[in-house]
C-alpha cells in the first residue's frame, strides 16, 4: 500500500530521535579517561555516571509514557527531545564530579522517554506489515548514534575537548521543529482517548505475568547490548590494547556497522519467519564470533568480531520495537514497551561495574570481563525467546484494522 507523507516522516523522526539520543549517550563513554584526569577522580566513580544514566531511565519511560498515552504521542516527543538536548549540553559545563554525575542522571529520565513515545507512534502510525523492517530501522537508530558519537569523537575530540563535545549533544533539538511540521499524532490514540479504557494499575493486575516476563527479557537485552559495548571504546580498546582515539573510534565505528545491518537485516526477516525465530537466531551468532571479539590481538581480527557481534546484539534487538509494542497491552501501549524496556536498563545498569570488578579481578582483562557477560545472556535470550509470546501482526488501529492481515498469534 502507499505511504501517507506522515507515515514517512513518523518513522525519519523516531529513527532520528533514537540516533541523536543515543549519540548523546555515547558520547560519555570515550570520555572516561579525560574526565577522571579534570576531576581527579576513579575510574569506578566516573563510570558511575553511566550507571546513574541506565537507572533513571525508568523514571523516564514511566513519566513520558503518561503523558504519551494521555495527552499524546506527538508533544510529549517533543519536549522530550528537548529534555535531554539541553540536559546534554549542561554536561559540558559540570564544575566539578558531582554535578556531572546529577546532571547524567536527569539526563537519563529524558533518555529514558524517548524510545517507548517514539516506537509506540511509529507502531500504531506505520502499516502492520512494514513493522518487521521499520522496527529494525528504529533500533538501528541506537547503533548509529553510537557510530556519529565515535566519528564525531575522532574528528572534533582532539580539537574540542571533552567539555565542547557535550555542547554537540544540543544538535537534536532541531529534530522537535521537523516533528511539529511533519508528523501528525497516532491515529490509535485518537481512537482510544475517545473510548473508555482501563488505568495503568487495573492494566497492569491483568497483565502481571507478561510484565514480569518483558522485565526479565529486557534486563537479559541490556546486558547483552551494554555488556558489549559499553567497556569497549575506553576500557578494552584504549586501556588494554592502547589504542589511540582514532584507532579506538574507527573500530568502534565498524562495529556500528555491523549493528546496523544487524538491526535491518534480523528486524525484515521478522517479518517473514515471526517474531521469535528472528531474535533466536540473532542471539546464537554472538557465540562463535566471541574469540575474535574479546581475544583477538590484531585489529583486523578484533575489528571482523566486533562487526558479527554487533550484527548479533542489535539483530536480536531490531526486532524488540515491533515485539514489544504488538504484545503491550494496547491501553498503554506508550508506557508499557518503554517502562518494561528501561526497567531492564535498571537491572542491567550495573553492567560496566560489573564488567570493571571482574576485568580488575583477572589482570585487567577487559575482554574476559566482556565475553563472560555476553555469553550468558545470549543463552538467556535463546531460552526465554524460545517460551515467550508473539503476536506477530496484531492490528493497532481501525486504518491497520481495514487493511487487515492474517494474524499470527502464538
Amino acid at each position: 500500500m502507499a505511504w501517507s507523507r506522515s507515515q514517512r516522516n513518523v518513522v525519519i523522526a523516531a529513527y532520528l530521535g533514537w540516533t541523536l539520543d543515543a549519540f548523546d549517550f555515547f558520547l560519555m563513554v570515550f570520555m572516561f579517561k579525560d574526565i577522571v584526569a579534570e576531576f581527579h577522580s576513579s575510574m569506578q566513580i566516573v563510570s558511575t555516571a553511566v550507571l546513574l544514566t541506565l537507572g533513571m531511565r525508568p523514571i523516564g519511560a514511566f513519566l513520558f509514557g503518561r503523558l504519551a498515552d494521555r495527552f499524546g504521542r506527538k508533544p510529549t516527543l517533543m519536549w522530550n527531545i528537548l529534555a535531554y538536548s539541553f540536559l546534554e549540553m549542561a554536561s559540558g559545563f559540570a564544575p566539578n564530579m558531582t554535578m556531572l554525575l546529577v546532571v547524567r542522571a536527569l539526563f537519563g529520565v529524558a533518555m529514558g522517554g524517548e524510545w517507548g513515545v517514539g516506537s509506540a507512534l511509529t507502531m500504531e502510525t506505520i502499516p502492520a506489515s512494514a513493522r518487521g523492517f521499520v522496527s529494525g530501522l528504529l533500533q538501528s537508530g541506537y547503533p548509529s548514534g553510537y557510530f556519529l558519537a565515535s566519528l564525531a569523537v575522532y574528528l572534533f575530540y582532539d580539537k574540542l575537548g571533552w567539555r565542547y563535545m557535550f555542547v554537540l549533544g544540543a544538535i537534536p533539538a532541531i529534530l522537535v521543529y521537523f516533528i511539529r511540521r511533519g508528523v501528525e499524532e497516532s491515529p490509535a490514540w485518537q481512537e482510544q482517548r475517545l473510548a473508555p479504557r482501563q488505568g495503568l494499575a487495573a492494566v497492569l493486575r491483568r497483565d502481571w505475568r507478561l510484565a514480569l516476563y518483558c522485565i526479565f527479557l529486557m534486563t537479559a537485552f541490556n546486558f547483552f547490548s551494554h555488556g558489549s559495548q559499553d567497556a569497549y571504546a575506553s576500557l578494552f580498546l584504549k586501556v588494554q590494547h592502547h589504542f589511540d582515539t582514532h584507532l579506538s573510534s574507527l573500530m568502534t565505528a565498524v562495529a556500528n556497522v555491523g549493528a546496523i545491518c544487524g538491526g535491518l537485516g534480523f528486524g525484515w526477516l521478522s517479518e517473514r519467519i515471526g517474531r521469535r525465530r528472528a531474535m533466536m537466531s540473532a542471539a546464537v551468532i554472538a557465540l562463535p564470533a566471541l574469540p575474535f571479539w574479546a581475544f583477538g590481538t590484531a585489529p583486523l581480527v578484533l575489528a571482523a568480531g566486533a562487526f558479527l557481534v554487533q550484527v548479533s546484539v542489535q539483530g536480536a534487538w531490531g526486532v524488540i520495537p515491533a515485539h514489544l509494542n504488538e504484545i503491550s497491552p494496547p491501553e498503554v501501549r506508550a508506557t508499557f514497551p518503554g517502562f518494561v524496556y528501561q526497567l531492564g536498563n535498571l537491572f542491567a545498569a550495573v553492567n560496566l561495574n560489573l564488567q570493571v570488578a571482574i576485568a580488575e579481578a583477572h589482570g585487567n582483562d577487559y575482554g574476559l570481563a566482556m565475553a563472560i557477560v555476553v555469553a550468558t545472556v545470549a543463552i538467556v535470550i535463546f531460552m526465554m525467546v524460545a517460551f515467550g509470546p508473539e503476536r506477530h501482526g496484531v492490528p493497532m488501529s481501525a486504518h491497520q484494522r481495514a487493511a487487515a492481515i492474517p494474524l499470527h498469534a502464538t
